[in-house]
């Protein structure tokens, strides 16, 4: 396969994953702030919403004070932020349409409808109206075009690129989203001050699990109250918890062995050895090191992977 065309099947999922991470994550934030809080815990909790992105910079130099509408529509439909939903979407199709003979036309369709529609849908206002139906609207398309990808694609070179871009991306929300929840909302872990972990608002933990689809997981798996310590390690640690890290990972580490060549032997090597820490990790000796800390070069080995790939597979 040309790295060309692999470099647009990684980033198109990458891109469709990524605008249904941020619907996730303004989904539940929209939801919370619904609840009765003072006007500085809502600004924090706007603040981190970018941060998880790291879009707090672009935010400001911009906009200045964080406003909630002004939030919600630079990570929606501002096509200046090339991490809003809208310029998402529209990455997707174009490296969707760039390698149009690589894919199915039901996967071809599935995107070009979702970018169309998208168009249509901010048109008339439905993510001012009722944001949640146009995140759910989000949500739902993005979970169509991954079942599309895998009902109708040969499982080949393109299909594996596909799969790796998705699970990357994902690995990596996934770890920003726990990051800036436990540590930016002052949630100290046994690494950083040795005590005991605080006990959080039922409202805010669910909030956490439900940008995840892990609520109703962590009721099966736990049947018991929320808490910080089970949070963290369901959603770094169970193999069975689809948006988990170990879970991430490991996909990302098979399909790489599946279009392994001479140069990547690094890259995979760097992808097996943060897999298999991940398997064999312990919940005990992250929080002993510090969560934020073990999060931080999470996301620093993921970037080098990624880079690795880029490297090693995709166009320069």
């Amino acid at each position: 396969m040309l790295s060309r065309t692999a470099d647009h099947l990684f980033w198109m999922a990458r891109y469709t994953e990524r605008a249904e991470n941020t619907a996730r994550m303004l989904d539940v934030h929209v939801q919370s702030a619904l609840l009765p809080q003072g006007a500085e815990a809502m600004q924090l909790g706007w603040r981190g919403l970018l941060g998880i992105s790291e879009l707090t910079s672009a935010y400001t130099e911009r906009f200045g004070t964080i406003d909630a509408d002004k939030v919600l529509d630079f990570m929606v439909c501002d096509t200046g932020n090339p991490s809003s939903i809208q310029s998402c979407l529209r990455a997707a199709r174009e490296n969707a349409r760039a390698v149009r003979g690589a894919i199915t036309t039901e996967v071809w369709e599935t995107v070009n409808q979702t970018w169309l529609e998208s168009q249509r849908l901010l048109t008339k206002g439905l993510c001012g109206q009722d944001p949640a139906q146009f995140f759910e609207w989000v949500k739902y398309r993005s979970h169509l075009s991954r079942g599309v990808t895998s009902g109708t694609m040969l499982q080949d070179e393109a299909y594996h690129f596909l799969r790796i871009g998705t699970f990357l991306e994902r690995a990596d929300n996934t770890a920003r989203l726990l990051d800036v929840k436990f540590h930016a909302l002052q949630s100290d872990f046994y690494g950083s001050s040795g005590g005991r972990l605080q006990e959080h608002d039922f409202y805010h933990w669910s909030g956490v699990l439900r940008s995840v689809s892990g609520f109703e997981v962590y009721r099966k798996v736990y049947r018991d109250v929320i808490t910080p310590e089970r949070v963290a390690g369901l959603l770094i640690l169970r193999p069975d918890m689809p948006r988990s890290l170990t879970a991430c990972m490991t996909a990302v580490n098979n399909h790489l062995q599946a279009v392994a060549n001479p140069q990547s032997r690094e890259t995979l090597r760097r992808a097996g050895m943060l897999n298999a820490q991940l398997q064999f990790g312990r919940l005990d000796d992250i929080m002993a090191t510090g969560l934020h800390a073990y999060l931080t070069h999470f996301l620093e080995r993921i970037n080098d992977l990624g880079v690795g790939i880029s490297q090693d597979f995709l166009a320069a």
